[in-house]
């Protein structure tokens, strides 16, 4: 060694350098050898201390970006050309959206004819993606959209062309659970039904589980905000009200608009019901387990 600190090493203490890598802070000796802990000289080091609350603030950014990217999918939030190009110079939004298929958007949602894996993006040519057809594309000026997966066709045949393609998604997009809506009312009626009467031991189990999931719970109900084509509907399940400690069973799903007014199933967009759908059947999932 030259006795120079490299791009990203930092001196700390006597005759050491420590860096942040892989999540952990790393240290190496004057010689230039990686250490495989830090020395005891180091842990309240004011340099380690900065790295570390580094590496807190950093964990915090990349769940906000995945947290903000999965909310645009959820709710069909179109993004504009110039903020998609601000952002994906950040390493933390661009491993949130590298991958993910993106669709330009228009007044009646997104052109799924032109959509397709999201690989670069460019302030004048926009969106540059891999298309569904193998061919590299640029989408233009936007703004774009980040499709949910109950609104595009043979997911299982893209999953397959994902695979090939190398895809890694940071926000589940392909692999997110889509429920599409039965034709009919009665099948209709049947699926709003068909995990009612979950039974958890104690009420505070149900509502912690809905937290967990990151849904809200007001007044005894689970429920998840949803915006399709600007009208917003909450899916709702009924988790029990009383004592946390309580015995309940959950109720079934119902959609109503932000004013507590029930809407049927039949006036919900698809992401309205596919989402709802996916909450009951993950608070069901954690019901109490009875042996046979």
């Amino acid at each position: 060694m030259n006795g120079e600190t490299e791009p990203g090493w930092l001196p700390a203490g006597t005759g050491y350098q420590v860096a942040l890598h892989g999540g952990r802070v790393v240290a190496r000796n004057a010689s230039g050898v990686l250490l495989k802990g830090l020395p005891a000289a180091l842990k309240d080091d004011p340099v380690v201390l900065d790295l570390r609350q580094l590496r807190e603030w950093l964990a915090r950014h990349e769940a906000e970006c995945l947290a903000e990217v999965e909310r645009w999918m959820v709710r069909g939030l179109p993004v504009a050309a110039p903020v998609l190009a601000r952002i994906w110079a950040d390493e933390a939004w661009r491993a949130a959206l590298r991958d993910l298929i993106v669709a330009p958007y228009g007044g009646h949602g997104p052109d799924l004819g032109r959509a397709g894996f999201l690989r670069d993006v460019d302030a004048a040519r926009g969106a540059g993606v891999v298309g569904l057809d193998g061919e590299s594309a640029w989408l233009g000026p936007g703004p774009y959209a980040v499709p949910h997966p109950v609104l595009l066709d043979d997911v299982d045949e893209l999953r397959e062309f994902a695979a090939e393609l190398d895809v890694r998604q940071g926000v589940a997009q392909l692999f997110r659970e889509a429920h599409r809506r039965p034709a009919g009312r009665g099948e209709q009626a049947a699926q709003l039904q068909g995990y009612t009467g979950a039974h958890y031991a104690q009420l505070r189990h149900a509502t912690s589980r809905a937290l967990a999931l990151g849904y809200a719970v007001r007044g005894g109900v689970a429920r998840c905000r949803i915006a399709e084509h600007g009208r917003a509907v909450d899916a709702c399940v009924w988790l029990g009200d009383g004592d946390p400690g309580y015995e309940t069973w959950i109720g079934p799903l119902q959609f109503a608009d932000p004013s507590g007014r029930g809407v049927s199933g039949d006036q919900v967009g698809p992401i309205t019901w596919s989402e709802g759908v996916r909450l009951a059947a993950a608070l069901h999932a954690g019901r109490t387990r009875t042996s046979e």
